[in-house]
């Protein structure tokens, strides 16, 4: 069959069409996950400000200039939304935690990066972590969050494994629990997301530096 230069011209242009409508497509699609990714940092903020169960869908519609009914277009609640916030700080925290493990080290080295990576999350995760402290015995009941207290008990074990190593090789005292020793350890960290200021006289790295040095030495001089 002979191609004519008609035939040739009507195919650059359905090329170009569906070139162009694949362009729109991505384009659209892209609008649409940014348009998503900043929904998620308003509620954040509010979650964070007024607390999970206090936010309604209407509050995070008027933060983002919506009605209430355009959020539905992205989430279908506001559990998926803040499901979103908790996934990707125990995500994030799992696979640095996991990382400082596989640097390896003696326990307290170990401990001090689990230390670091805390900290490291107060600024991005200040939502995430202001909600688990105020909204878990809430959240807890619901199956679909389920997972957090598996991932609560999958951090527990690790950092309690490396204090009962440090207690093994004689590097820590074998008088102190290592559970509630890192509870205690847990808790002193995540409560500082209430008073940290990022633009304060410490940043995220100096409060773990300070922390560390208190944790492993003491307050008490040394003679």
């Amino acid at each position: 069959m002979t191609t004519t230069s008609k035939d040739n011209g009507r195919q650059r242009a359905d090329a170009r069409t569906t070139g162009g409508a694949r362009r729109r497509a991505k384009g659209s699609s892209t609008l649409a996950s940014e348009r998503r990714e900043h929904l998620v940092k308003l509620a954040a903020e509010l979650f964070a400000q007024k607390g999970y169960q206090a936010t309604t869908v209407r509050n995070i519609a008027d933060e983002a200039g919506i009605l209430s009914g355009s959020l539905y277009h992205h989430f279908d609640s506001k559990e998926s939304i803040v499901d979103e916030i908790l996934t990707s700080f125990f995500d994030e925290l799992a696979a640095a935690n996991q990382a400082a493990l596989a640097r390896g080290g003696d326990p307290r080295e170990v401990l001090s990066d689990l230390v670091r990576i805390c900290f490291s999350t107060l600024v991005p995760h200040r939502a995430a972590i202001m909600v688990l402290q105020n909204d878990w015995n809430y959240l807890k009941q619901f199956e679909r969050f389920d997972y957090l207290a598996k991932a609560e008990a999958d951090t527990e074990r690790l950092w309690v494994d490396q204090i009962k190593r440090g207690q093994e090789t004689g590097l820590f005292r074998d008088d102190i629990d290592p559970k509630l020793t890192y509870r205690m350890i847990r808790d002193t960290i995540w409560v500082t997301v209430r008073w940290f200021q990022p633009e304060g006289r410490l940043d995220a790295d100096g409060l773990a530096d300070h922390y560390i040095k208190v944790l492993f030495d003491g307050i008490s001089l040394h003679r």
